[in-house]
């Protein structure tokens, strides 16, 4: 008997609950069986919990290990920094992966680009750790950096970010970013980094890469400074493979990467730690679109090709991807933002994009 798999499934808010629901039937119609627990998140919760991520939420997804969300409004000027940041440090989701690859059909520039980025999560600069200007304590830092032997003396007016990065956790990324080549045989792993200028921080980066290379002797590595890296991805992206970087580049690699295939609209995500998983969409929840049928959804559906990867459910994972292709390629069923002018009349709206996915899916079925 085929396994039942228990997923909690956050709609989220603005145009998520239209993708996601576009999303859930598509996954439904691999034939892998899903009970959904749904719990919903973002800025309409708030307005009642108090909180834009209530605690059944992460309570359902520490049960169920797996989560799919919709995306989410951040609330401006309430504290709330952002729900998946929220997430990502509540359940330990260490590692962001953000695979990035041509499709043809797509409207781009390049054609052969095939990239998986390995984000760190939790440290870095995104860990939070801030002082405001003026403040007694910024001031208070201030004075003693001056006075520990800091040459380069701070401004009392500036406010102040720290970066931590730790071995433990440069370990424990490089180390995903590895096992991942292994799993889904990629030849290369690059390490990027700006250790020829912050020597401490990217400097621990690095060494600690390299070591953890040595592991590893059937997989090519190479490290690569950022603002180089960018250069590369951009004239010959097709030279790039796995990319492990620290939290800030990370972001920022994520969506040139994104931008290299067509954009957010195609950029699937997961958030993955060592007991849970959580896999969404990187794009934003455009909420000026609410309620149009409008959104393109693939970008959710992908990252539901990546939560049956990490369900162990391959078959169906890759008959998804070729669904998705097959539809893209076709350029029929497709939002606007596919087509080659925005305002094309034979774009159509998110649901009947999954319309489209799930004829697909039943004819390879038929075929299988």
């Amino acid at each position: 008997m085929a396994a039942v798999h228990t997923v909690t499934f956050i709609p989220g808010d603005g145009t998520g609950p239209e993708i996601a629901e576009a999303t859930r039937r598509v996954l439904e119609a691999t034939g892998v069986k899903f009970q959904w627990e749904v719990q919903q998140a973002g800025i309409d919760v708030m307005a009642k919990e108090g909180t834009p991520l209530p605690q059944r939420v992460l309570d359902s997804i520490r049960k169920n290990k797996v989560a799919i969300k919709g995306p989410i409004t951040t609330p401006v000027g309430t504290g709330f920094r952002s729900v998946n940041v929220a997430l990502r440090m509540e359940l330990g989701l260490y590692a962001c992966l953000r695979p990035c690859k041509s499709y043809p059909g797509v409207r781009s520039r390049y054609d052969k680009v095939d990239i998986i980025i390995v984000r760190e999560n939790t440290e870095d600069l995104y860990a939070g750790i801030e002082f405001e200007e003026g403040k007694a304590e910024t001031l208070e830092l201030i004075k003693w950096l001056s006075s520990h032997g800091e040459k380069k003396k701070i401004r009392e007016d500036s406010g102040v970010s720290i970066k931590p990065i730790s071995i433990f956790g440069t370990r424990r990324i490089v180390k995903f970013a590895f096992e991942y080549a292994r799993q889904y045989k990629r030849k290369k792993v690059f390490a990027v980094h700006k250790a020829n200028i912050q020597k401490y921080s990217d400097g621990l980066f690095l060494h600690v890469a390299q070591d953890v290379a040595k592991e590893y002797p059937d997989i090519l590595f190479e490290d690569r400074i950022v603002d180089n890296t960018c250069m590369q991805l951009v004239a010959r992206p097709e030279e790039s493979d796995v990319l492990v970087l620290p939290n800030l580049y990370g972001d920022i690699i994520s969506d040139l990467g994104a931008g290299l295939v067509g954009g957010l609209g195609l950029a699937p995500g997961a958030n993955i730690g060592d007991q849970y998983a959580v896999f969404e969409p990187t794009h934003g929840s455009a909420p000026k679109y609410t309620g149009q049928n409008k959104v393109n959804p693939m970008a959710m559906m992908f990252s539901g090709m990546l939560m049956l990867r990490y369900l162990k459910e391959t078959e169906a994972a890759e008959r998804l991807e070729r669904a998705l292709a097959d539809v893209i390629k076709e350029g029929r069923s497709v939002t606007y933002d596919m087509k080659q002018s925005r305002d094309d009349p034979t774009a159509v709206g998110t649901s009947q994009v999954g319309d489209a996915v799930i004829e697909k899916l039943q004819r390879t079925r038929v075929r299988a």
